[in-house]
């Protein structure tokens, strides 16, 4: 009785039976806390040192492979960056139709071209008020909208006639921007290289247009000394920025704490593998259909509070998840962060099935890794390789954050599909891994009983 109370570990050791084992021989034969590693003349310590030189020096060149594979994902994602520029459109909106119109319009459509230039074009949507293009740029219908004011040449004209002091070179043009749609890239990218045109333009069009009031017969002189804003800054514009980044915090939200997000999950993945089979062994002793719902239920419940204290960490340091939806923001967020969590934690707890404890540390990686590279820089930044990207989870719980605390783009429902979609390919992939795992436990069991009957039953 008593020896089916303890477990049986001889279904380990099957294979060994009836051969020596050489590593357990120098373990049972080599000396207790006595040797030297560098100098020991033991043959059985000497055997020891040998195995443990074979496995490192195995495993650190599988380290080695996967960083100049896996790394070189994140490594390309940033280094290409500033050639895929002309996958960022900006519009060119002319409701000026006069001088100043058709200057900066030309100046933007000589720019582009070079794949590391914005892709600028005329766009001459239904509607040009303010309330429409930041409509426009929600939508990310383009990345940024440089309007053009009207009567912005007839002012410039009348200012120059009369001298007006009070001329602002600024009424002639407005820069639309849409920052939170993706900050990294709208600092490093599009506003500084549509400014940097715009400057351009405005002093080549400055020193022109003082040639032309000299010989128009205006006395120039009078007017750099009455009215100098004509002369030296004739056009300029304004930046309406309509979705501020304005949210430090929010970083932490929407791309470094979706790194913790994946830690986390992933050590309730370590967590249960230690508790089902190392401590327990309980995976042993239960059905096929019990085994699966135990490794798919028991995560999704953990995750469920956990997700909710994480939501809560934000919370207490104000992020204002309440701007635009009210109370149901942070719920919002908490049920993403859920999801998230899931999507993340049960492809751990999926592929840990084949790979072990031992490896799966290079799954992590890979995993974290295949996500931070579509989270730092829009994907439009990025070769086409990388458009998997709109499929991860990071991307995705991204895109959820930003719509509620900025307002920008609305695609919650899809953002929590791709989640979903997620959920159901691990829970496949656990129920097909496990199923492998558990047949060939069964199998390795019914060997055993047939050699030692006295052991139990299947």
């Amino acid at each position: 009785m008593a020896h089916t109370q303890q477990r049986d570990d001889s279904l380990q050791t099957l294979p060994h039976r009836q051969q020596s084992n050489p590593l357990q021989d120098a373990q049972n034969q080599a000396p207790w806390f006595s040797e030297n590693y560098f100098t020991t003349r033991n043959p059985a310590t000497r055997v020891l040192r040998k195995t443990y030189i074979k496995i490192i020096t195995i495993m650190s060149t599988l380290v080695l492979v996967f960083m100049m594979g896996a790394l070189s994902i994140y490594w390309g994602a940033l280094y290409v960056t500033p050639r895929q520029a002309h996958n960022l459109d900006v519009w060119i909106v002319d409701s000026d139709g006069g001088v100043i119109g058709q200057t900066i319009t030309q100046a933007y459509l000589n720019a582009t071209g070079p794949k590391t230039v914005l892709h600028y074009e005329v766009a001459q949507p239904p509607f040009t008020d303010a309330a429409s293009l930041e409509g426009y740029l929600v939508d990310e219908r383009a990345w940024l909208i440089i309007k053009i004011n009207e009567g912005a040449s007839a002012n410039l004209t009348a200012a120059a006639q009369s001298a007006d002091a009070s001329y602002n070179g600024t009424t002639a043009v407005t820069m639309f921007g849409n920052e939170a749609r993706q900050e990294n890239a709208y600092r490093s990218t599009v506003k500084p290289q549509a400014q940097q045109v715009f400057q351009k333009a405005s002093g080549m069009f400055a020193a022109r247009y003082a040639t032309q009031l000299a010989a128009q017969g205006i006395n120039v002189t009078a007017l750099a000394v009455n009215a100098p804003s004509v002369l030296t800054l004739p056009i300029s514009f304004v930046e309406a920025n309509v979705r501020p980044f304005d949210v430090p915090v929010a970083t932490a939200v929407d791309f470094v704490g979706l790194i913790y997000l994946l830690v986390l999950s992933f050590v309730i993945s370590m967590i249960h593998w230690a508790a089902r089979v190392e401590a327990t062994h309980l995976e042993d002793h239960l059905s096929f259909g019990s085994l699966v719902a135990t490794r798919i239920l028991n995560p999704l419940i953990i995750y469920f509070f956990l997700s909710v204290f994480y939501a809560l960490i934000s919370y207490a340091f104000q992020t204002p998840f309440g701007r635009y939806y009210g109370s149901s923001g942070f719920v919002i967020y908490w049920m993403m962060c859920w999801m998230g969590m899931a999507a993340l934690g049960l492809a751990t707890e999926s592929v840990i099935t084949i790979l072990t404890p031992r490896f799966i540390p290079f799954f992590l990686l890979l995993w974290i890794i295949a996500n931070v590279s579509v989270a730092f820089f829009p994907i439009e930044l990025l070769p086409g390789f990388y458009r998997y990207g709109y499929a991860m989870p990071f991307y995705n719980v991204s895109r959820t954050v930003r719509t509620i605390i900025f307002n920008t783009r609305n695609q919650i429902g899809l953002n929590f599909g791709v989640q979903f979609a997620w959920i159901a390919v691990s829970i496949a992939g656990i129920v097909l891994f496990q199923w492998i795992r558990y047949r060939s436990a069964k199998n390795a069991r019914r060997e055993l009983l047939s050699r030692f009957p006295e052991k139990g039953s299947v």
